[in-house]
């Protein structure tokens, strides 16, 4: 199936709860759904993301830093929000976060750690 979402839609920054970055440091993206993060259009989206959030300079510097990713991780996992509120919330394949809530809507989603 393809996806439907726009380039600029596809990667967003994570600035939710329950997701434990590999590093303090780390920048981690995340988006909704499954996706082959191997597919060219994916990384494209990626890339672009990484330079309108300012991590890079250029499309050019972005597809640089995504080839020589030493530290690259990618998680797959679920994603959802408590009571209601617009932040999102890293949770288990039953909708539970780690601190005992459960999330509303569970939709699975692709985390990627750059460290």
């Amino acid at each position: 199936m393809k996806d439907k979402r726009s380039g600029e839609t596809l990667w967003q920054e994570w600035s939710g709860e329950g997701y434990s970055k590999v590093d303090s440091s780390s920048i981690v993206f995340y988006t909704h759904g499954p996706v082959d993060v191997e597919n060219e259009i994916v990384k494209r989206a990626l890339a672009s993301a990484l330079q309108r959030e300012g991590i890079v300079y250029s499309l050019g510097d972005a597809f640089k830093k995504l080839e020589n990713a030493d530290k690259t991780t990618i998680k797959h996992g679920y994603v959802g929000t408590v009571d209601g509120s617009w932040e999102e919330h890293a949770c288990d394949e039953y909708g539970e976060t780690r601190f005992g809530d459960v999330v509303d809507e569970i939709c699975t989603a692709v985390w990627i750690d750059f460290s």
